[in-house]
């Protein structure tokens, strides 16, 4: 059975820093693409942060420049370092993990966990307040 858990989620001031882990069981990085989305209540589920196997990295517009994914293969998890973040960037933070690169084609869904990917951690929550 595959698993993603997710960690590192919590409540800090704008401008400060957070780094979330999802450790990867059932299956290996080999092959794989791993990234990050996010969903604030009433809002979409946002692709923020793709890399692949070979350590090809995505970022969204609004995240470049602040956030750094990156992954330990032997660990079997991916990072993703926060830093100067604002208020925006509260919702609740999913790892998602594929065999394909094209099943993070979709920049934007509609709920996170339904569709892309093919697993999906169960959530972290970031709070950054003003």
């Amino acid at each position: 059975e595959v698993q993603l858990v997710e960690s590192g989620g919590g409540s800090v001031q704008a401008g400060g820093s957070l780094r979330l882990s999802c450790t990867a069981s059932g299956f290996t990085f080999d092959d794989s693409y791993m990234g990050w989305y996010r969903q604030a209540p009433g809002n979409t589920c946002d692709l923020v942060s793709t890399i692949s196997s070979d350590g090809i990295t995505y970022y969204a517009d609004s995240v470049k420049g602040r956030f750094t994914i990156s992954q330990d293969n032997a660990k079997n998890t991916v990072y993703l370092q926060m830093n100067s973040l604002k208020p925006e960037d509260t919702a609740e933070y999913y790892c998602a993990a594929a065999h394909a690169a094209q099943l993070f084609g979709a920049t934007r869904l509609t709920y996170c966990v339904v569709a892309g990917p093919n697993y999906w951690g169960q959530g972290t929550q970031v709070t950054v307040s003003s």
